[in-house]
């Protein structure tokens, strides 16, 4: 189970740092002359999401397929 939490802590965190680079994005091309290579900045971290974020999308089903505990809803 500690995996899973480490995912998603890196999940969490990726997707902020994502949401840095789109602002630092959008305020390059704002400028006179914008630096080609700001518009390939948020593309490293929106990798990161997508394989972390289907890590965790295949999560649940994965475990319900190896019969553990089914997760669920509510506290």
């Amino acid at each position: 189970m500690h995996w899973n939490n480490a995912v998603r802590k890196t999940h969490r965190w990726t997707s902020l740092t994502f949401v840095g680079t789109v602002i630092v994005a959008f305020v390059a091309a704002a400028q006179t002359e914008p630096a080609e290579w700001l518009f390939y900045l948020p593309l490293p971290p929106l990798a990161l999401l997508l394989l972390t974020g289907l890590y965790l999308f295949v999560l649940p089903y994965a475990r319900r397929r190896r019969g553990g505990q089914r997760a669920t809803c509510g506290g």
